[in-house]
């Protein structure tokens, strides 16, 4: 105290002066010795945290506790280990190690190492820890178990930030838990965004939400529902042959090879074929049936049941003849929850920019919608005498189209660089009318861009039906 005394009595002049003289235009108190005083306290703090870390930590210099835990001791202090919501409580409370010199610490979770535990105990004497991606889930485990909230919240953004193929099975199990929910999020969203469009052997062999991921709207499919069908097919061979090690482009022969030996039954009403049952649930058969060569395909297969295949035959007829005879001419609004459990998905892939046009496969009840790309606008149209068509077209005045687009493109590892949404909409187009879907900002895009989209064409059956007054040609959202 007399030295810090002795400082402020060397000053020459009181506040008051000082500010009088901080009015000229050169002021001896100028803010100058102020930021070089500060930058000296900083560098001191840091070397003092340096000190800290070094000294009592590493060196264990005047320890008052032992901590005894997977074969290894660490001479700790218990002023700092209170930081811990574990420890703060066994010493605070009437427990027998409070008073103890050395603690054995018992450790039932198979994640946390000596090594998790040498970061973590250190996390409590300074103030910067660097997390390894690769060793994130075991300090996360360690800091669960001594509760500490602030590494366990920075465990948390370092897995967000460092979601990949190679992380991101591992990050979600280890989300689920410990209770991160937003790494949960992250996962769940790159899966969804990555399946299907960045298909990995290894991915495949390791996920382990794959319902949770195929029964979802939010899926970024490519091309169409038979894809989902088939990336099934290989996601099952590898996990029943979990040894099968070949590049991505033999997986499918080899699926296909192996399920052949086993088509005496459909293959799910086997021992084998059970438990990936609730998974091919979630497939949108009715838009696998409506393309002839994909129909004859799971007829080939044998992997469905075949009350499976019946079921959604007969719904599909009816849902023809109502649109033939009953004049249904599309959804009658936006339904958000009816687009998300049974609309058709698809997408494609646009490899650089330039000029696009196509249509999905199947029969859609006789609308033919092409979809354009071109100068960054999105376009559809209700092709029905301007282009030739594969099939069946419908000459009804108006066809209602509930559907929703979406964009996006991703970096290296997977991580979403720019994407746009339309969300759910409902658009009534007459014959040969084209509709501007999305107008892109050619400072947003990046290539390949991936486009994915969900089309309701018909009524819910469930629907009770009438005549549909005729509407202007609109769109809604859906909030």
């Amino acid at each position: 105290m007399g030295s810090l005394g002795s400082r402020f009595q060397s000053s020459p002049r009181g506040p008051e002066e000082c500010r009088k003289r901080k009015r000229s235009a050169h002021c001896e108190c100028d803010s100058e010795p102020e930021e070089e005083d500060s930058q000296l306290d900083t560098k001191k703090l840091k070397s003092t945290s340096k000190y800290i870390y070094q000294t009592l930590f590493l060196n264990g210099e005047k320890s008052d506790i032992q901590i005894r835990a997977l074969g290894q001791e660490w001479n700790l202090h218990k002023i700092y280990l209170c930081q811990s919501g574990y420890f703060s409580s066994m010493f605070s409370g009437s427990w027998k190690e409070s008073n103890m010199m050395v603690i054995e610490l018992e450790i039932p979770d198979q994640n946390i190492d000596t090594e998790a535990l040498q970061v973590v105990f250190g996390s409590l004497y300074r103030d910067d820890v660097l997390i390894k991606p690769s060793r994130v889930v075991y300090v996360l485990a360690a800091a669960c178990m001594l509760q500490l909230d602030g590494l366990i919240q920075q465990c948390g953004e370092t897995m967000k930030e460092n979601v990949n193929v190679k992380t991101v099975c591992s990050y979600y199990n280890a989300a689920t838990m410990y209770g991160l929910d937003s790494v949960m999020k992250k996962c769940l969203e790159w899966l969804l965004n990555n399946l299907m469009t960045h298909q990995n052997v290894d991915l495949m062999k390791e996920a382990e939400i794959m319902e949770q991921l195929i029964q979802s709207s939010d899926l970024f499919v490519m091309q169409v529902e038979m894809d989902v069908y088939t990336a099934l097919k290989k996601w099952m061979f590898l996990q029943l042959n979990p040894s099968w090690d070949g590049p991505i482009k033999q997986l499918l022969l080899d699926a296909d090879t192996w399920l052949c030996k086993r088509r005496k039954e459909p293959f799910l009403n086997t021992d084998d074929g059970m438990p990936f049952v609730p998974v091919f649930r979630h497939i949108r058969l009715q838009y696998i049936i409506n393309d002839l060569a994909s129909a004859r395909m799971l007829e080939r297969d044998n992997i469905l049941p075949p009350e499976w295949l019946s079921t959604v035959y007969k719904q599909q007829w009816f849902a023809m003849l109502r649109t033939e005879h009953d004049n249904d001419n599309g959804p009658q609004e936006a339904n958000k929850e009816e687009s998300e459990l049974n609309s058709m998905r698809c997408g494609r892939k646009l490899t650089k920019d330039g000029d696009y046009c196509w249509r999905w496969t199947g029969f859609n009840y006789g609308f033919d919608l092409l979809v354009t790309y071109t100068n960054r606008f999105i376009i559809f149209k209700r092709n029905t005498l301007s282009q030739p068509c594969g099939g069946a077209v419908s000459l009804q005045p108006r066809r209602h189209l509930a559907y929703r687009l979406r964009l996006a493109s991703f970096d290296n590892s997977g991580k979403v660089v720019c994407s746009r949404s339309t969300g759910y909409q409902l658009v009534t187009l007459e014959k040969d009318q084209e509709y501007v879907v999305m107008n892109l900002d050619s400072r947003l895009l990046s290539f390949p861009l991936y486009v994915c989209c969900n089309f309701l064409y018909t009524s819910p059956s469930s629907e009770r039906r009438g005549d549909t007054p005729e509407t202007e040609n609109s769109a809604r959202s859906v909030s």
